[in-house]
């Protein structure tokens, strides 16, 4: 049986087991909903390919909606399931650029709505001192206490996305930025399947202001694919990150310093290019064999600057050296930004955010593009180089008390897909969050 149904009966079980800590909430349910509209106008191009951003104008919609369930099993454990429905496309089908536009959207072909299990997962945390802070109630968080030093593991299906590189600012297109450049770091080829989730376990270490986290997930049996490879001796993802809260001029901030290998079935830039000869275009399947590694690290920071203003940035590298497999094409990035509270303009519920981004790519990598290769993502037929660069800008409207909020969001983007012959591109959205 797979490990998420498991986790799914026990978390029906447990609804009646009576927790060690009486105060502490025992069952949880929350929803939400999310609908986005995107308008691309016309834009240049010298040139198309296959994998191409379409220049034509362009409109799409998606929407998602996701129900957390939560259940404390006994001291120190919970468990969490998630049923999804998500429906729509990207612009292009998500094809076309490493930053692409809209953070609720995949590369699955069908565009129907379909129903699927995003998460189902254990959680054990084990105290390591006796103070206790608030934990307030929301989604996947059962409202109680927790220590300042605990250790805890957590266990089945998620996104690893979750644990890692997070960041208050920039990491949930559900109510931030749209952008995927802006949701993780596009350099930080992070194991999943298609829409995102893995199978696996991450430990965290909790000691007072540092934190200390390790991570296993499986990743897809071929790139960007939709089944997961539970062959972890054959193919895994390994991450580990360690993070400090911090102080400046008693205002709160952090510094996260990540680490990731992955092994899979990967395929090598450099090696498909030299089985062509120049007189066809390089296939990098052709050279995928097992055990081939992909490593990179990640700089994630956050401060704020005000009572109602932060700033963060992302810093990334990856090898570039074999193809990428799970999340976008992009060996390295930098992103910085600035986030708002509408309590400044007494709107205090209301939100929004600036951000630029530069992702760039390898050698290797862009050589092969430029060679009339193509990767899951990209592949214009050629690439006359340049970095991507995109930049973003979002406010969030909250026009009643009730969990609804209405966004609207303008992002331009240079040379999408690291082409100088292609764009600029313009993305006009608007989108609508619901939460319960």
């Amino acid at each position: 049986m797979k490990v998420y149904s498991i986790l799914t009966i026990a978390l029906l079980l447990s609804v009646g087991l009576l927790a060690q800590d009486s105060s502490a909430q025992r069952f949880n349910l929350h929803f939400q909903a999310t609908y986005i509209y995107q308008y691309k106008p016309e834009f240049s191009a010298k040139y198309s390919g296959p994998h191409s951003i379409s220049t034509a104008e362009e409109k799409q919609n998606s929407v998602t909606a996701t129900m957390y369930a939560g259940a404390r099993l006994w001291k120190g454990a919970e468990v969490y399931v998630n049923p999804e429905i998500a429906g729509g496309s990207g612009l292009t089908g998500a094809f076309g650029m490493a930053g692409s536009t809209n953070g609720e959207t995949f590369r699955v072909g069908n565009p129907s709505p379909t129903l699927y299990l995003a998460r189902a997962y254990f959680k054990q945390t084990i105290a390591l001192d006796k103070s206790r802070t608030k934990v307030e109630d929301g989604q996947n968080q059962l409202e109680g206490t927790e220590p300042g030093r605990y250790f805890r593991l957590y266990a089945g299906k998620f996104s690893l996305g979750d644990f890692f590189d997070n960041n208050p600012y920039a990491n949930a297109p559900r109510t931030q930025f749209l952008n995927w450049a802006l949701m993780n770091n596009t350099a930080w080829d992070y194991a999943a399947n298609v829409r995102g989730y893995t199978v696996g376990g991450v430990a965290v270490l909790q000691w007072d202001r540092w934190s200390y986290k390790v991570g296993l997930g499986a990743l897809p049996e071929v790139a960007n694919g939709a089944k997961l490879n539970m062959k972890y001796g054959q193919s895994r993802a390994l991450n580990g990150e360690v993070s400090r809260a911090i102080t400046i001029h008693k205002r709160e901030g952090h510094v996260r310093v990540l680490g990731y290998v992955n092994t899979a079935d990967m395929g090598s830039y450099k090696a498909s290019m030299a089985h062509t000869w120049g007189v066809v275009a390089p296939d990098i399947i052709h050279t995928e064999k097992i055990g081939a590694t992909k490593a990179g690290f990640g700089i994630n920071v956050d401060q704020t600057i005000g009572d109602n203003a932060g700033i963060f940035a992302r810093l990334g590298w990856n090898d570039g050296k074999t193809e990428t497999w799970a999340f976008t094409e992009a060996d390295r990035i930098l992103s910085v930004g600035l986030a708002l509270n509408g309590n400044m303009w007494h709107r205090k519920n209301d939100n929004g955010g600036i951000a630029l981004v530069a992702n760039g790519l390898s050698k290797d990598h862009s050589d092969y593009l430029a060679a009339g290769g193509l990767g899951f993502q990209l592949g214009d037929g050629t690439l006359n180089y340049g970095h991507e660069f995109i930049a973003e800008a979002y406010y969030s409207y909250k026009p009643t008390p009730a969990g609804v909020w209405i966004s609207g969001d303008y992002q331009f983007a240079m040379n999408p897909g690291y082409n100088k012959d292609r764009g600029p591109l313009q993305v006009l959205s608007l989108r609508v969050h619901v939460e319960l």
